[in-house]
C-alpha cells in the first residue's frame, strides 16, 4: 500500500490526472471534463491509469484534488437558498458592498445580485462596539425566533455575521448554539469562525460565500469518497486550497470557502518547486489552458499571496486597480492575474470590423470547430492548425482527431473572407491577438507591481503555454523560458508539490511603537496554537509542524494593508523596529514610495501558517514522464507571419533535445506542443525540462 500519490485537477475543458511513484516515473491521463457531474470523469481516468499501467488501488498512497465545483456554483450561482443573519442596520451590506466599481464612467454596469435575497436577510437587535465591548445585549428569544422564520423559509445554509464579532464574539456564538439545537443537520457558520477581522463587507461577503457552497462542496466530496471506496481506492483525499495549501476533504467541507480558487494554484507551487530545483529565483508563471491564462509571480523562491481577491466578476483583462465587479472573498490566496484566452477561446469581429479573441470560449463542449463535435465558431485551437503547429493528429496522444479542413473552413467564413485577407493571414492575426491579451495577465503582476520581466523567467506550461511563449517573451524582452515535462498536466502534477497548510487570523489593530506587546504576543500565541492543534489533528508530529507568522500593517490613516513576515518568537521591543522597517520596505516596493521614520505604522491583522512537513521529499528530484518519447521526429510547414512566410518546420520530439536545436522547431507530446520560432534555440536539461533562449 503506498506506493503512488496521484494528482488530480479538473479544468474547463480537460480533467488531468498524474501518478506519480517514488522513484519519479509518473503516468498521465488527460480525459474530458464531465460538467454533469466531475467525479465521473475522474474515476474514468483513474480507471483508465489503472488498465494500463497493471496498477491497483491498494497502490494508491493518496489523492490530492484541485477542483472548479466551488467556483461554478458561484459563478453559475447554483449555490444553496442561504439565509443571513446580521446586526440590525447592516441589512444591505452585501448590496451597498464597497461602492468600487471595475468601470468608471460605465453607467449601464450592473453589480452582481447579492448571494442572499433580502427577505432571506435577517437582523437581530444587538450591538457590540469595535473593542469588544457589549453595548446592547442580544435577546435569545428574538435570536431564535429569526432562526426560525429563515428554517420556515426553507433555507439550506444559514450564515451568521455580527457588527464587530471579530472583537468579541459571544453573540455569534449564542446564536450558532440556537441553529445547532434547532436545527443539527442544516450547513451553517458564523464570521468569527470563517473570517474574524475588521471590515464588514469582506467578512460579511466571506462568510455568505462559505455557506452558499457548504451543502454544494459537502454532497460532491461525499460521491467522490463513496466512488472512490467502491472501487477500493481508500487512500486519504487531500485539497488544494485557493493559498497553494492543502487540507483534507473533511476539513474542506465545513470550510469550503479555502477551495474555491484550488485549481490555479496548484501550477504556480509546481513552477515555484522548479524554481527552487534550477536555482531561478525570480520567475514569471504562465498557465494558458482550454478557457483562460493565468500568470503569476515567484519572488526568492516564494510565490506571492493576494488578501482577497474576487470571484464571479469576469475575467481580469485590465488594471487591476479596477475591482469590483465580483463577490470579495477575503482569503489568502496565490497572486494571479487572468485573462479570457485559451484554446478554445472563439476568434470573432467586433462591430467596427476589428478580430477580437475571447473572452467568450467554446468549452469542452461543443469545443474548437476542428474537433468535429458541432462547434461552427473559430478559436484559437483551429488557428494553430490551420497556422501548422499543432498536429491535427496527434492531439493527446492522438486520441482527439482534429478535423484540419472544418478549421480552415470556419476560419475562412467567419474570419478571413469578411476581412479580405487570407486564411493563415487571419489565423497568424488571431494568435497574435490572443498572445497580445495575455501579455496584459504578465504584466499585470510584473510592470504594474513595479517589476522588470526582462529580469525574470518565463516558465510556461498548461495546454497551450508552451505554444504561446515564446511569442510572449519575446513582446516582452524576456529572453530565457522553461517548459517543465508534461506541461499540459502541470497543474495537477503541481498538486503533488504541496504541502498540508493552515491559515489562521485575526484582528488586532494597536499603533505598533504603542501596543502592549504582551496582549499582541497573547493573541498571536492563541493562533499558533490552533494551527498546532489541527495539524496534530492531521497527523503531524511536532517536530514535522513548520510555523510562521506574518502581519498586515499599513501607515495609520491609510485603508488597505499590506503583509509582511513577523518574528518567528514573541514580539518585542527590540524587534519591533525591525518588523516596521519590513513594512516601509515592502510598502516601497509595491507603491514606489515610504512614509518618513516619524510615521506611525499601525498593525491591523495578525496571521499564522501552519505547514505540516512529511518525513521525506513529497516529490523526487528527477521525473520521468510514461509518455517522454511518444510521437516521431518529422517535419511540416508551419506559417511564422507575413515576414518570414510558410515554412518547412522539424517536428521532434522532446527526448530528441540532447544539443541545441535552432529554431524553427516544434516540439510534439502527448498533452502539449512546444513552438521553438525562427531565432531561437532549445536544449534539454538534466531534470527534463526543456530550456529556451531567445536572442
Amino acid at each position: 500500500m503506498g506506493e503512488y500519490r496521484v494528482g488530480v485537477d479538473i479544468g474547463g475543458t480537460f480533467t488531468d490526472i498524474v501518478f506519480l511513484d517514488s522513484t519519479g516515473t509518473l503516468h498521465t491521463k488527460k480525459v474530458s471534463s464531465s460538467k454533469e457531474n466531475y467525479a465521473t470523469a475522474i474515476m474514468e481516468g483513474i480507471g483508465e491509469v489503472f488498465r494500463e499501467t497493471g496498477t491497483s488501488p491498494g497502490d494508491v498512497e493518496e489523492i490530492i484534488h484541485g477542483t472548479t465545483v466551488a467556483s461554478n456554483a458561484i459563478l453559475e450561482l447554483s449555490g444553496a437558498k442561504t439565509g443571513l443573519i446580521t446586526t440590525k442596520g447592516f441589512r444591505d451590506v452585501l448590496e451597498i458592498r464597497t461602492l468600487r466599481m471595475p468601470r468608471l464612467y460605465d453607467l449601464a454596469w450592473e453589480k452582481p445580485p447579492p448571494l442572499v435575497e433580502r427577505y432571506l436577510r435577517l437582523v437581530v437587535d444587538e450591538r457590540v462596539d469595535a473593542r469588544g465591548n457589549i453595548q446592547r445585549p442580544l435577546n435569545p428569544v428574538e435570536a431564535e425566533g429569526v432562526v426560525e422564520r429563515l428554517l420556515a423559509e426553507g433555507v439550506e445554509a444559514i450564515a451568521v455575521c455580527l457588527l464587530n464579532s471579530f472583537a468579541n464574539p459571544s453573540h455569534e456564538l449564542m446564536i450558532k448554539e440556537i441553529i445547532a439545537h434547532r436545527a443539527p443537520d442544516l450547513p451553517f457558520c458564523i464570521s468569527y469562525e470563517v473570517l474574524p477581522e475588521i471590515k464588514e463587507y469582506e467578512r460579511t461577503s466571506t462568510t455568505v460565500m462559505n455557506a452558499y457552497v457548504m451543502p454544494i462542496v459537502s454532497k460532491y466530496l461525499t460521491s467522490l469518497r463513496a466512488e472512490l471506496d467502491a472501487i477500493g481506492l481508500t487512500s486519504r483525499l487531500l485539497l488544494m486550497q485557493s493559498n497553494g495549501g492543502l487540507i483534507s476533504d473533511t476539513a474542506a467541507t465545513h470550510m469550503p470557502v479555502n477551495i474555491i480558487e484550488s485549481g490555479p494554484a496548484a501550477g504556480v507551487i509546481g513552477a515555484q518547486a522548479l524554481a527552487k530545483i534550477l536555482a531561478l529565483p525570480n520567475c514569471i508563471t504562465f498557465d494558458m489552458g482550454g478557457t483562460t491564462a493565468k500568470a503569476a509571480l515567484v519572488e526568492n523562491h516564494q510565490v506571492t499571496r493576494a488578501l482577497e481577491y474576487q470571484v464571479g466578476g469576469g475575467i481580469i483583462s485590465g488594471s487591476r486597480l479596477l475591482t469590483g465587479a465580483g463577490y470579495v472573498l477575503k482569503v489568502p490566496s496565490i497572486d494571479l492575474a487572468e485573462v479570457g484566452a485559451g484554446g478554445g477561446s472563439l476568434a470573432w469581429i467586433d462591430p467596427g470590423g476589428s478580430l477580437q479573441v475571447g473572452p467568450k470560449s467554446a468549452g469542452a463542449t461543443p469545443g474548437p470547430a476542428c474537433y468535429d463535435l458541432g462547434g461552427t465558431e473559430p478559436t484559437i485551437t483551429d488557428a494553430s492548425v490551420i497556422l501548422g503547429y499543432i498536429n491535427p493528429a496527434h492531439l493527446v496522444g492522438g486520441a482527439l482527431k482534429l478535423n484540419a479542413e472544418k478549421a480552415q473552413r470556419v476560419f475562412e467564413e467567419k474570419v478571413s473572407r469578411p476581412l479580405g485577407v487570407s486564411v493563415e493571414h487571419a489565423a497568424y492575426g488571431a494568435h497574435q491577438i490572443a498572445a497580445s491579451n495575455m501579455i496584459r495577465a504578465i504584466k499585470s503582476v510584473s510592470t504594474e507591481r513595479g517589476r522588470d520581466p526582462r529580469d525574470y523567467t518565463l516558465i510556461a506550461f498548461g495546454g497551450n503555454g508552451p505554444l504561446f511563449a515564446s511569442g510572449m517573451a519575446e513582446a516582452l524582452q524576456m529572453h530565457r523560458i522553461v517548459i517543465p515535462p508534461t506541461p499540459g498536466l502541470f497543474s495537477s502534477f503541481g498538486l503533488l508539490y504541496t504541502n498540508v497548510e493552515h491559515h489562521y487570523s485575526r484582528t488586532f489593530r494597536r499603533l505598533l511603537r504603542s501596543a502592549d506587546l504582551t496582549l499582541l504576543n497573547k493573541a498571536w500565541d492563541a493562533l499558533v496554537l490552533n494551527a498546532r492543534e489541527q495539524l496534530a489533528a492531521d497527523g503531524f508530529s511536532e517536530a514535522q509542524m513548520r510555523i510562521r507568522r506574518t502581519a498586515s500593517m499599513h501607515y495609520q490613516g491609510q485603508s488597505f494593508e499590506l503583509t509582511t513576515p513577523a518574528p518567528d518568537g514573541p514580539l518585542t521591543a527590540e524587534n519591533v523596529p525591525a518588523l516596521e522597517e519590513a513594512f516601509g520596505k515592502e510598502h516601497e516596493r509595491t507603491y514606489g514610495h515610504r512614509a518618513g521614520p516619524e510615521e506611525p505604522v499601525e498593525i491591523v491583522n495578525i496571521q499564522v501558517i501552519g505547514e505540516g512537513i512529511p518525513d521525506r521529499p513529497r516529490t523526487p528530484e528527477k521525473i520521468l514522464p510514461d509518455n517522454a518519447g511518444a510521437g516521431a521526429a518529422t517535419r511540416r510547414r508551419a506559417y511564422f507571419g507575413p515576414n518570414t512566410g510558410w515554412l518547412e518546420t522539424p517536428v521532434v520530439r522532446r527526448a530528441d533535445l540532447t544539443s541545441w536545436h535552432e529554431g524553427p522547431c516544434i516540439v510534439e507530446e502527448y498533452d502539449a506542443t512546444c513552438l521553438i520560432p525562427p531565432g531561437a534555440k532549445a536544449v534539454l536539461d538534466a531534470y527534463g525540462n526543456i530550456l529556451m533562449e531567445l536572442p
